[in-house]
């Protein structure tokens, strides 16, 4: 209501301006803002799949790279040949040159396959010649992890960053222990990956993408100035360094990045590589942000041109209403307001409007010829209302004279000794004051109780010890409500039809009201008068069911006690009638759970 009452005060040109902006401009922003954010989620989402599938093309295809060199080692660890040139004792460098001339499949292997830069044997085998294929190992080569590590591990096959004696340039290499000929006698394998071919396949990818071994040592990338460094140079996120696959998000140099890994573990290998590809958030989202930069212009400008036109249009509009304004304040204060007449242009509503004032103002003005008519009717009809006041306050003065009536002949037979007859007064009284101040709403069982004992003493003054009667009153019922004048109809009808008709012997009439199992609260009038034939009782149960039966004539009747029933309760609450002639008759009725409610949902 406040609200109303706030937007009610703003002036038109405001409102109007206050509507298009509620209704136009926040739902264009709302959406704006939600497609935008939609749309760099789209975009972001397709990357981070490209992203995911790049990396799995690379993992792929350096898997190919390097199964050549593996494969090599393989038909290396078996060439006895390369294994007898490498344990045999030489005499002298000739021997030994010669040799070497007659074994080329090391030689060949470089020259065949493009995956390999280099391959060499470090053997420790002191007749022989270094010729950058079979090497021994001086005590730095021994002292290399790598070269350590791969005389433990048996045959297994390693990968890592070792560097070539003959460029001094480091290499993704493989490197393998060899048994060879004589016992004890062990050599390392060392096969060059071609770098450059690596770097090739990285180069296609568009994201910052890398190869780095178990030391996260860099051995390919599309990013020549991180070739060769240590990963932790580059990123300090630990989920880079340590985790083998997955993605996740991470803060680069301050703005948000997505990583991709995934791991590459070859066969018969103690370790593997990584493939690692990074890209900015903002990197992605630029060309979205352009166009949602040029969107934002087009839409601004159109809001600029529609803010303008709704300016104009609520100009127009309260220029209008201000001049329809004026002539209502003239009608208002009496000026010229014979002669005023305003024209306004125009078939909309306000001309409308304007129209139908002026037939307002002429209509009034014949209205004003009709007042003083009217008034001499007002005046006449004042004085015949206070002679209906008047008769109003003559009609409650008869009650009460009655009432004072009634109490001097109580107080008079009381005094003459007659108590029964002071008690029958008194009970008279009682009744018919009970029954002047019953109105139309409800009222509690107890206070209806009252008048339907007042009205059997008054008949046992009459039929004295013919007429018995019993309460029987359920505990936590007396303060129910009901309409008034529901029990006493039931009671007298026990009386006039049940005890007149009875030749001998004293009716006993109970009221007994009875607690259901669902909070409502069943009224039973049970007499053991004469009773009622069968084909009566089926007369009466029809009589009660017709839309518009005659009421009997001076009482209030059966048929009045089950409508006001079913009217307030329902259709299930009516009167249920019980009788068989010279036993008695029962007469039930129920009243629902939550009776305060006019009309119950809760049927008996």
């Amino acid at each position: 209501m406040n609200f109303i009452k706030l937007l009610n005060d703003i002036k038109l040109r405001r409102k109007l301006s206050l509507t298009f902006i509620t209704v136009a401009v926040v739902p264009l922003l709302i959406s704006g803002i939600f497609l935008t954010s939609k749309l760099r989620e789209i975009m972001i989402a397709d990357t981070f799949k490209q992203a995911t599938d790049n990396v799995e093309r690379v993992r792929k295809r350096t898997e190919e790279v390097i199964k050549v060199p593996l494969d090599i080692s393989y038909q290396l660890s078996n060439d006895n040949r390369m294994k007898s040139v490498a344990s045999r004792s030489y005499e002298s460098y000739i021997e030994v040159i010669q040799t070497y001339r007659q074994y080329s499949d090391i030689r060949d292997y470089i020259r065949l396959y493009k995956e390999v830069k280099g391959i060499r044997l470090y053997t420790p085998n002191p007749t022989m010649l270094n010729n950058w294929e079979f090497m021994q190992p001086d005590e730095q080569i021994e002292q290399e992890e790598w070269f350590k590590t791969a005389l433990g591990k048996k045959g297994l096959v390693g990968w890592g960053l070792v560097e070539d004696e003959r460029d001094q340039t480091e290499y993704l290499s493989l490197v393998r222990k060899i048994n060879l000929n004589e016992p004890g006698q062990e050599s390392v394998l060392v096969i060059n990956v071609n770098t450059a071919l690596l770097n090739s396949i990285l180069s296609q990818e568009s994201f910052a993408t890398m190869i780095v071994d178990d030391h996260n040592n860099i051995v390919a990338t599309n990013r020549p100035v991180l070739y060769g460094k240590n990963l932790s140079e580059v990123h300090s996120e630990d989920r880079v360094l340590t985790q083998s696959d997955g993605s996740f998000d991470v803060d680069l140099d301050g703005e948000r990045s997505k990583v991709v890994i995934s791991s590459l573990i070859p066969e018969s290998s103690w370790n593997g590589l990584r493939i690692i590809s990074t890209f900015k958030v903002s990197d992605i989202v630029r060309d979205a942000n352009e166009v949602i930069r040029l969107a934002t212009l087009v839409i601004i400008g159109c809001l600029i041109i529609a803010v303008m036109l709704v300016h104009a249009s609520a100009s127009l509009i309260t220029s209008r209403m201000l001049r329809l304004s004026k002539h209502m304040s003239r009608v208002g204060t009496g000026s010229g307001f014979w002669d005023t007449y305003l024209d306004l242009d125009g078939k909309d509503e306000i001309g409308q409007l304007s129209r139908q004032f002026n037939a307002l103002v002429q209509r009034i003005s014949q209205l004003m010829l009709e007042v003083e008519e009217s008034n001499r009717q007002k005046r006449l009809l004042e004085q015949k209302q206070n002679e209906i006041k008047f008769k109003m306050l003559a009609s409650q003065i008869n009650p009460h004279f009655l009432f004072n009536t009634l109490e001097s002949i109580r107080m008079e037979a009381h005094l003459r000794g007659e108590e029964d007859l002071a008690e029958a007064v008194w009970q008279l009284s009682s009744l018919i004051r009970n029954s002047l101040e019953v109105g139309n709403g409800k009222i509690r069982l107890s206070e209806e109780l009252n008048m339907v004992r007042c009205y059997l003493e008054l008949q046992k003054f009459r039929y004295e010890d013919r007429l018995q009667y019993k309460l029987e009153i359920a505990q936590g019922t007396e303060n129910m409500e009901l309409p008034p004048l529901m029990i006493q109809p039931l009671v007298e009808n026990s009386i006039i039809h049940g005890l007149d008709h009875k030749e001998e012997g004293a009716t006993l009439i109970i009221i007994r009201t009875e607690l259901g199992e669902e909070g409502e609260v069943y009224v039973k009038i049970q007499d053991n008068g004469a009773g009622i034939p069968t084909w009566k009782t089926e007369e009466l149960q029809r009589q009660l069911k017709k839309q518009e039966p005659e009421e009997a004539q001076g009482r209030i009747g059966l048929r009045n006690v089950h409508d006001r029933l079913r009217l307030t309760y329902g259709t299930a609450s009516g009167l249920s009638i019980e009788s068989n002639e010279g036993e008695g008759t029962t007469i039930t009725f129920c009243i629902p759970r939550g009776n305060e409610n006019d009309v119950y949902s809760n049927d008996c």
